[in-house]
């Protein structure tokens, strides 16, 4: 009679083997851990930087690619029309005239050189940042899912954590990227008592909502104005 022994793939007895996390199974493995709404995250799941989303500014697109298409054609139209023995259209002689005549310091030259530097600048800034500040980017669980929350809807559930505080009687949040300001008023208990619940409350509410960059919680307090 021999006695079964354990081997590297066998459980010794009387202890059960680790789970181990498959996907599509809500067993987890040793080094995973738990999210916010208790759902197990896988050790490798995507921990890089998450950025913001980038907007599509159609209608930026489209009247900059009006404004060339029509510009481009007139000009191609006129330039035709002289090659064909025409006269040029009287725009483009006057606009001519006026670069050859005026000088440098002239009022309009100095006016259409700023608007120009100024769309320039304005185009430059619209093609390097992102855009889309009303929507704050969540933390990525999985590498072929990304998720935004809006601000609004942020602001919303942070001020539903506040009024559950006891002593507020109202409450008005407004969060921005790096930053929650809440604003609360509270009819009895102490001020710094309520302060202190609404900031533990506006904080674990902050971590519930799962952003990328949750933002600092910044609480004020006050008692309602008095009638009459």
């Amino acid at each position: 009679m021999t006695t079964p022994t354990s081997g590297p793939g066998t459980p010794a007895p009387g202890h059960d083997a680790p789970d181990t996390a498959r996907p599509g199974t809500g067993k987890t493995g040793p080094g995973d851990t738990f999210g916010p709404d208790g759902v197990p995250v896988p050790a490798d799941a995507p921990t890089g930087r998450v950025r913001r989303f980038w907007a599509t500014r159609r209608v930026p697109a489209a009247v900059l690619a009006a404004l060339v298409v029509g510009g481009a054609g007139l000009l191609l139209y006129d330039v035709a029309a002289v090659r064909a023995d025409r006269r040029a259209m009287a725009w483009r002689r006057e606009l001519a005239d006026g670069l050859a005549t005026r000088p440098l310091d002239d009022t309009w030259v100095v006016v259409g050189a700023a608007v120009a530097a100024v769309l320039g600048v304005w185009l430059l800034v619209l093609a390097a940042t992102p855009g889309l500040r009303e929507i704050l980017p969540m933390r990525r669980e999985h590498a072929d899912v990304r998720a935004g929350l809006d601000r609004e809807a942020a602001a919303l559930a942070l001020r539903d954590r506040a009024m559950e505080v006891s002593g507020v009687q109202s409450a008005k949040v407004r969060v921005r990227r790096s930053k929650a300001a809440v604003k609360a008023v509270s009819h009895f208990r102490d001020l710094d008592e309520v302060r202190a619940d609404v900031e533990s409350a506006l904080t674990a509410g902050v971590d519930e909502l799962g952003l990328a960059h949750p933002p600092a919680v910044t609480v004020r307090v006050a008692r309602p104005p008095r009638k009459g």
